[in-house]
Formats: structure tokens, sequence, C-alpha cells
């Protein structure tokens, strides 16, 4: 009877002893509830620092050769140099444009000058001027049509 009371307490003193970890649940609650955001912004910072060093150690390996460069460094002037003459002949086209179009102005102008030019004559001389003026702009009319009919066939 004695060995049964023996086992008997010693079962009873197995159940007591609990393996779970209840105990550090207040402890290790109240941790994370006290550092729980330094805690996060911490392991973030971990891992972009991780992922920065990564890349630069897999950019080291793509800069092993300096002649890379020196082609790089060429090729950039080439194509500056190609950026700059294209500018260049742009420029220059858009003041042949400018100066065309300057010209073509002041020959309109010229053209009404001597417009109202003749149309103040026939007034001194008594004559009506909107028959002439009419007259004037119709032969001008044909003037620009026929310049234009032959500028197109003389560029296309």
């Amino acid at each position: 009877m004695e060995s049964e009371e023996k086992s008997t307490n010693i079962r009873a003193g197995a159940t007591l002893d609990n393996p779970d970890l209840s105990f550090l649940q207040p402890t290790v609650g109240a941790f994370f509830a006290e550092y729980g955001w330094y805690l996060l912004l911490i392991s973030v910072a971990l891992y972009l620092l991780v992922r920065e060093v990564k890349k630069r150690r897999a950019n080291r390996g793509h800069n092993d050769s300096v002649s890379d460069s020196v082609e790089d460094t060429a090729a950039v002037v080439r194509r500056q140099e190609a950026l700059e003459a294209s500018r260049r002949r742009m420029q220059e086209e858009l003041d042949a444009q400018a100066a065309q179009y300057k010209e073509k102005k002041q020959k309109i102008e010229e053209e009404k000058r001597k417009q109202k030019i003749e149309m103040w004559e026939s007034m001194k001389e008594g004559r009506s001027y909107r028959g002439n003026a009419r007259a004037a702009e119709s032969c001008n009319l044909w003037i620009v049509v026929e310049r234009r009919r032959s500028q197109h066939i003389d560029g296309g």
C-alpha cells in the first residue's frame, strides 16, 4: 500500500509541474506593449539596410572594367554632338522660314502702301477710288495666285 501512495504522490506532483510558458505571457506582453513600435521600426530599417547592401554588392560586379566607362563617355560625347548639330539645323531652318515670312510681310505692306497712294491720287483728281481699288485688288489677287503657282511648280 505504501508503494501505491508514493506512486499517487508522484503522479500528483507530475501533473502540478506544467511545462507551458504561460508565466512569460505577462512579461512579453508588457514588453511589446511598451516597445512594439520601436521594434517594428528597427526591423523595417534592418530590412531596408540589408536590401541596399545586396544591391550594392550586385552593382560592384558590373563595374569591373574601366574600358566600358571610357566607351560610355565617348558615346555620350557623340550623342551630345549629334544633338547639338540637330539643334543647329533646326534653328537654321526656323531662321530661314522667319526670313521668308518677313519678306512676304514686307511685300504685302508695300503693295498696301502703293494701293493707298493710288487711292489718294485718284481722290485728288476727283475720280472714284473704289473702282480702282477693286481693280487693283483683283489684279493683286491674280498676281498672288500666279506667284503661288510658280513657287509650287519650282518647289515641288
